[in-house]
This record gives structure tokens, C-alpha cells and sequence, in this order.
């Protein structure tokens, strides 16, 4: 009987031994950073199951996201829309610790593919409180300032990075051809080649591409950047009659040379992604095609990020919007469209793309390619390495430095249109010591006026209680000399105005905050009470219209009575770059991005038209030179105007 059981012994030992010693783990090249990335891709790519691989190509908004779902649903993507926030005031540790909740939830899949959070970081990360916001790009166009808008771009990503997000859906590189079009200010000029340089902005946001980078494959330097997205392709910008998400009417050779040159650019300069317009190619949905999708982009230009909808942008392929979801789905996934922004809808995409899939009426090579994409983009921004954010930059979120950087910005967008009622006797730049100015008008104190939309809020906001910075008004009192008593009465009547004895005015009037449709306009006008303003002070002495506007707006039946006049665009928070080009602290330098028509009869109206007759051309821009003049008694500086 004692021999039996040494045998048994043996084996019982052995048995332990191999419960007990860990098994060697699997080696993953998709984990290994020293593995090339296209092998890192390879080897995920070949380990994911159909149900992880549409997943990836989902993105949903924040308010439907949680762990729980990121995990059962292998979300690709989170995204804030226009002011959906994690609480009213978050803190930039606030945004970290929702990004990184939904993040654990990715992670904690079976293959632990990290998610990738985007937000509309369009002029600043302007979602969020207390972010520097950047003059909107219509104004940075009228900079001409291809290496300031790129400082903007680095100062952006920093701010967003802050909040724990690597991904901002910026720059829009639009070529507005219609000041009706309500998105007309996120595009930085009438002119294809002005928008073609300000795509600077892309280095700036992702860092410099190093100069043996193959040509369309995307790049981000580091923790310190963002993944930029090139939109909306292709033609947003030149829609009938401005109308939003309408019909481009244009042959090839105008499309080629007018709407696509900016996207030539982006991709030389690495631009991660592209993201697909509303609006339509000669009839054709820009989601639905696939020539220009798949055939140019890709395949002609040599895109190798991933292709991103608009919101609910398959939706909208049929009208009314979401008539025939099936068919949207597949005529979107096979025009090349990646990476779906579907915010609230996504078991309804995911069920449907899935059934199109296993019906064999989308290929799986579609869907590989666009999973092979999307982890391009995801290795290439170190989503593998460091898949949570740190607080390490939150100290970057509206900092002394990117706030001087946005005045900057602000100096140079303002445009001076007119100077006087004679060239020989200009007003500005106006004396900051004097007895008595009044300043007026509904845009003199209101942060969300100057800011525009996307800010806050998709619409934008009124007043001064949702974000930091400086007003107009402010600026005025932060500059002008202690005894100069400046009154501010937002409309005042005429008599208000001649029984007051002021020395000049200072008018501020323009447009309220809007965005996409919302802002589309046939008739282009100041807001009210805006031209009862100028009429009431304008009429009554000396005066200087500042407008804030996301384009131009109908002046001509103002201009006599108005003394000099200065188009401000939307400068955002740091309205103290007004008011030291204004006293002269810095000259004038801006040049008109886009025509100032006369009427809007005239419309569309551009640059080298055969019926042009504006009110100013296009890169006209009177340029004055700095000056430290104190008093009314001073000479007024000599002035000249110049154009491109």
C-alpha cells in the first residue's frame, strides 16, 4: 500500500507546480510601441470580431456614454456636442475625470481599444468655462497671419489636452462664397488661397510633421496636441444663396480650384481627419459620395487618416431626415465615410450596419478599411501608451499667455474701413485723455455678443455671466487716462447725446450669436436697436462704429453720418485688443478676408466677379501707426490704405 501513494505523491506535486506557476503571457505586437504601426494594426485588426470592429466606427454623444456602454457596445468615440458639458462651470479636472470614466470602460474590453474624445475646439476649446477663445476665423483671416494662427493652433490643443481630450474638429476650411451663409465666420476667406494658408493652423494642433513623413498619413507629435479634423468636405462654403446644407453648384475645374486646394494642403501637412459636409455636389450628398470620398480623397490624394460624418450626418442623407435609415447607413459606409458621429442613435447604426454586413451588402473589406484607419489615428496619437489623461496640464486652461496671444489676435483682425470724413482729418486713433466719452451700443458690454457662436453654447450666448474675459466697455476704461470719464448708456436718444458734452463716441452694434442654419440671412442686417444707436449718436458728433459681426453687414445707410468705422468680426474673450488698436497703443493692420457689398441685391458678390462693385474690396484695410498722443490737442497721425 505505501508504494501506491508515492506515485500519487509525484503526481500531486507536479499538478501543483503547473496551478500554481503563471502561464507565460500572450505577446501582443498591437501593444508593443516598438512594433511598427501598420504591424500594431495588422495584429489588433486580425483579432477583433465583427462586433468590435463596427463598434469602433461608432461615435456617441457624452450624455448617452458611460462605462458600462463604452464596454458592452466596443464604442469607438465620445463626443461633446455645442455645449454638452459634465456640469455647468466644470473644472478641467472635471472633463478629466469624465473622460477618463468612459475611457476605463474601453479599456476594460476584451481587446482594451482605447476610446478617442473630440470636441468642437473651433476658436479655443470653447465648450468649456474659463477657456481663452480666439477671434473666430473670419477675423484671423483678416490677420493675413499664417504663423499667428498657427501659435492659436498649439495654444488651442494645450487648452484641450487640459481637459483630458485629444481630438478637436477644427479648422473648418470652408471658402465662404455667400455672407448669407450662417457659418460664413468659421471660414476664414472668400479667397481659396488665403484659406489655404491659414491651414497652418494644422501643425499648430497636431505639432510639425517631420519632413520624411509619407505623404496623407496622418500625425500628432505628442501629449501636448491634438488630432485636427480638415471640414467640411468638400464645397460647404459655396452653397445657393448661402443657404446652409444646401446644393453647390460648380463644375470640376471650379470645385478642384475654388473648395478643394485647402484640403491639398491639410494633408501634405498631416491632418488626421476629414470630416464629411451636409451639403450636396451638384445634387449629390457629400455623405453618399463615394467619387469624391473614396475615389479623390483617398485614393487620388492619398488620405490614410479616417473619414468622420457630421452630426447625424447619415440621417440627413434622405429627407425628412431619417427616412430610410438602412439605406442611409449603406450608402454612407460605402461612399468611405469611417468613423460615424450618430449621438443618440447608435444601437439602431450598429444593428443596422451589422445586418448590411452579414447580408454581404457591405463587403468586410470596407469595414477593415475603415477600422484600419481609426486605429491609425489612435496608435499614431499614443491612445495605446497612455490612454488616461493627467492633470499635468490644467494650469493651461485660459492662461495669462494664451490670453495675450488671443489679443494679440484681436489687434490684428480689425479692419478699418473709413477714418474720418476726410482722409486729411482722421479720428482715430482716438485721444485717451479727454473730459467726457460716451460709449454705446448693445455689443459694448456683452461677452457672449463678441464671442459669436460655439461658444457656451452650439447658439452661442448673451451677457457676462458664462465664461471669463474682458468686454469692449472694459477694455475702453482699462485704457483711457484716469480723469477720462467714460459713461456708457447702451441707447441713448438724441438728446441724451447733444445735453452731455462729450468729446466723441465710441459705438458698438453688430450681429447676436448664431450658428449653422440658425445664422443663415437674406437680408443682413445690424441687430436692433443697433442702427437707432448709430443714428442717435452717429447724428450727433463725432463718432467711431466698432461692428462685431460674423461678416459683413448692410452699412451703406449709415456710413455718411458715421465719422470712422471698424470691423471687428468676433474677437472673442479679450476685447482689450479693440481698445489698443483703437487709442493707438498698435496701428491698424487687418485687410477685408472677404467683399463688404453695398446691398444685398448684389450677392453673391466676389473678388474678380464680373459684376463686382462693392462698398470695400475685397483686402481693403486703412493701416494707422502706433502713437502715445494724450490729449485732443495732439496732431493726428498721417494714414494710407492699402489692399492685397
Amino acid at each position: 500500500m505505501a508504494r501506491s501513494r508515492v506515485p500519487i505523491l509525484i503526481m500531486g506535486v507536479v499538478l501543483w507546480c503547473c496551478l500554481t506557476t503563471p502561464a507565460k503571457a500572450e505577446y501582443m505586437k498591437y501593444k508593443d510601441p516598438k512594433q511598427p504601426i501598420p504591424v500594431r494594426i495588422q495584429d489588433l485588426l486580425d483579432r477583433m470580431t465583427l462586433e468590435e470592429k463596427i463598434g469602433q466606427m461608432v461615435q456617441i454623444e457624452r450624455e448617452v456614454a458611460s462605462a458600462e456602454v463604452m464596454k458592452e457596445y466596443f464604442i469607438g468615440s465620445v463626443l461633446s456636442g455645442g455645449g454638452s458639458v459634465p456640469a455647468p462651470q466644470a473644472s478641467a479636472e472635471t472633463w478629466i475625470n469624465m473622460v477618463n470614466d468612459f475611457q476605463r470602460g474601453s479599456l476594460s474590453t476584451r481587446l482594451g481599444i482605447p476610446m478617442i474624445y473630440g470636441i468642437d475646439s473651433v476658436h479655443g476649446n470653447n465648450n468649456v468655462y474659463k477657456a481663452t477663445i480666439f477671434p473666430h476665423n473670419i477675423g484671423l483671416g483678416a490677420s493675413r497671419d499664417p504663423e499667428l494662427v498657427k501659435k492659436i493652433g498649439a495654444a488651442t490643443a494645450l487648452e484641450t489636452r487640459a481637459t483630458g481630450i485629444p481630438y478637436a474638429f477644427a479648422p473648418c476650411i470652408a471658402v465662404c462664397r455667400d455672407p448669407r451663409w450662417g457659418r460664413c465666420y468659421e471660414s476664414y476667406s472668400e479667397d481659396p488661397q488665403i484659406v489655404q494658408d491659414m491651414t497652418d493652423i494644422i501643425p499648430g494642433l497636431q505639432g510639425d510633421i517631420p519632413t520624411d513623413s509619407p505623404k496623407g498619413v496622418p500625425f500628432v507629435a505628442g501629449k501636448n496636441n491634438v488630432v485636427a479634423c480638415s471640414k467640411h468636405y468638400v464645397g460647404d462654403g459655396g452653397t445657393t444663396k448661402g443657404i446652409d446644407e444646401n446644393n453647390t453648384v460648380i463644375d470640376w475645374q471650379g470645385l478642384l480650384s475654388i473648395h478643394m486646394p485647402a484640403y491639398y494642403t491639410s494633408i501634405m501637412k498631416g491632418v488626421s481627419t476629414v470630416m464629411i459636409s451636409y451639403s450636396s455636389w451638384n445634387e449629390i450628398k457629400m455623405h453618399t459620395n463615394r467619387e469624391l470620398i473614396t475615389g479623390f480623397l483617398k485614393n487620388t490624394l492619398g488620405f490614410k487618416g479616417f473619414v468622420i460624418s457630421d452630426w447625424e450626418g447619415l440621417d440627413r442623407i434622405t429627407y425628412p431626415p431619417h427616412a430610410n435609415y438602412s439605406y442611409s447607413i449603406q450608402a454612407g459606409i460605402h461612399a468611405g465615410i469611417d468613423m460615424v458621429m450618430v449621438p443618440y442613435n447608435y444601437k439602431e447604426f450598429i444593428d443596422g450596419l451589422t445586418f448590411h454586413v452579414k447580408n454581404n451588402v457591405i463587403p468586410m473589406s470596407r469595414i477593415d478599411d475603415a477600422v484600419r484607419r481609426i486605429l491609425r489615428v489612435k496608435f499614431v496619437v499614443g491612445l495605446f501608451e497612455n490612454p488616461l489623461a493627467d492633470n499635468s496640464l490644467v494650469d493651461q486652461l485660459g492662461s495669462q499667455e494664451h490670453r495675450e496671444l488671443a489679443r494679440e489676435a484681436v489687434r490684428k483682425s480689425l479692419v478699418l474701413l473709413k477714418n474720418g470724413q476726410s482722409l486729411n482729418q482722421p479720428l482715430l486713433p482716438l485721444p485717451k485723455k479727454t473730459s467726457k466719452i460716451l460709449v454705446a451700443g448693445s455689443h459694448a458690454d456683452d461677452l457672449g455678443y463678441q464671442c459669436g457662436g460655439w461658444t457656451m453654447e452650439w447658439q452661442g450666448f448673451n451677457g457676462n455671466n458664462r465664461t471669463i474675459g474682458t468686454t469692449i466697455l472694459a477694455a475702453i476704461k482699462n485704457t483711457v487716462d484716469p480723469i477720462t470719464n467714460v459713461v456708457y448708456k447702451e441707447n441713448p436718444n438724441a438728446e441724451f447725446v447733444k445735453s452731455n458734452n462729450f468729446s466723441y463716441a465710441i459705438v458698438v452694434v453688430g450681429e447676436h450669436p448664431y450658428a449653422e442654419t440658425d445664422g443663415d440671412s437674406m437680408n443682413l442686417t445690424i441687430a436692433d436697436p443697433g442702427p437707432t444707436t448709430i443714428r442717435n449718436v452717429c447724428g450727433a458728433m463725432k463718432c467711431v462704429v466698432i461692428i462685431i459681426s460674423g461678416r459683413p453687414v448692410v452699412i451703406e445707410p449709415y456710413l455718411a453720418s458715421i465719422d470712422a468705422l471698424v470691423a471687428a468680426w468676433l474677437p472673442g474673450t479679450e476685447g482689450q485688443g479693440v481698445a489698443d488698436v483703437v487709442f493707438g497703443d498698435y496701428g491698424f493692420t487687418g485687410k477685408l478676408p472677404r467683399t463688404w457689398f453695398k446691398t444685398v441685391d448684389q450677392l453673391p458678390m466676389n473678388v474678380g466677379d464680373p459684376h463686382y462693385d462693392p462698398l470695400y474690396p475685397f483686402g481693403f484695410g486703412i493701416t494707422t501707426e502706433p502713437t502715445t498722443r494724450q490729449s485732443d490737442d495732439n496732431p493726428f497721425l498721417s494714414i494710407s490704405s492699402y489692399f492685397n
